[in-house]
């Protein structure tokens, strides 16, 4: 993946106007956009300040948090962009957001899924007690459990996001909206690759229940309570108990419209993909 400074850029070129413009409408909140967007000079010193004031205990410092965040990002800048678009993700397809800074400062999955990418970072480079130590401040404050291992695209939206639990070995594709609730687990003690393969532009409603190695096809969409115990083929609809793939999304990406309710029966079997 390429960096996209452009888009880190003008993220922050937006959220500073933003902070600018509420400080003045809020003095009470002045001190604190003045330490977490204002006084900052790019989009990695925002995220840093959020993370670490946001996960900071009496074990794990704000200042320890903040030299650990720093380096992060400096060895791994991809993680910068990454969060932009995460973040445009989320200003793009939630109606309730309108503004920028709200989603660094106040949505918890937005926070929870930057605290994962960190975490993860951590994993991959073999600092796995630190990157443990994270995901379970992670996990206490926003009560959204991801294991540092999963790895997750970027323009991902976790919506609401409490009660999100995502297993060690599930893989989550580029573009893809979870609702609150969603589970991605394994279905026993099995140890190995036993985790749901998430591919690009799904959409999981809310209370979804995805279990086993199975894959969810690019551009699926899974209703709200549905529990799928097989895979879902690419461009489908799924929904019940077990879930039954039931037509198509009316977009391509139905992660990026939102639109939940609307599907199209199709009863052409060229389409359907009987799971494992």
């Amino acid at each position: 993946m390429l960096h996209d400074i452009g888009a880190r850029s003008r993220v922050f070129g937006l959220l500073h106007q933003e902070a600018l413009v509420a400080a003045q409408a809020e003095p009470l909140l002045a001190d604190m956009l003045n330490t977490y967007v204002l006084s900052q000079h790019h989009l990695e010193g925002c995220l840093t300040t959020v993370m670490a004031s946001t996960l900071a205990n009496r074990t794990l410092s704000i200042e320890a948090l903040t030299h650990c965040f720093q380096g992060l990002y400096q060895e791994n800048p991809v993680l910068v962009d990454i969060a932009a678009q995460d973040m445009t993700a989320v200003f793009e397809r939630d109606a309730a957001s309108s503004d920028y800074l709200p989603i660094l400062l106040y949505l918890k999955g937005f926070q929870a899924l930057q605290a994962h990418r960190l975490a993860h970072a951590l994993w991959c480079d073999d600092r796995r007690m630190l990157a443990r130590a994270l995901h379970d401040r992670t996990t206490r404050v926003f009560g959204i459990d991801i294991h540092p291992a999963c790895r997750v695209g970027h323009g991902v939206m976790l919506d609401h996001g409490t009660g999100i639990v995502i297993g060690e070995t599930a893989e989550i594709g580029d573009n893809v909206s979870i609702m609150q609730g969603v589970t991605l687990g394994g279905t026993g003690k099995e140890s190995g690759d036993r985790h749901p393969k998430v591919r690009s532009g799904v959409l999981i409603g809310a209370g979804a229940t995805v279990l086993g190695n199975i894959e969810i096809g690019y551009g699926a969409q899974i209703g709200a309570g549905s529990v799928v115990l097989a895979s879902v083929a690419e461009h489908t609809t799924a929904v019940g108990i077990p879930a039954r793939q039931v037509g198509r999304p009316r977009c391509p990406s139905p992660s990026v419209t939102m639109e939940h309710g609307s599907f199209q029966h199709v009863t052409s079997p060229q389409w359907y993909q009987q799971g494992p």
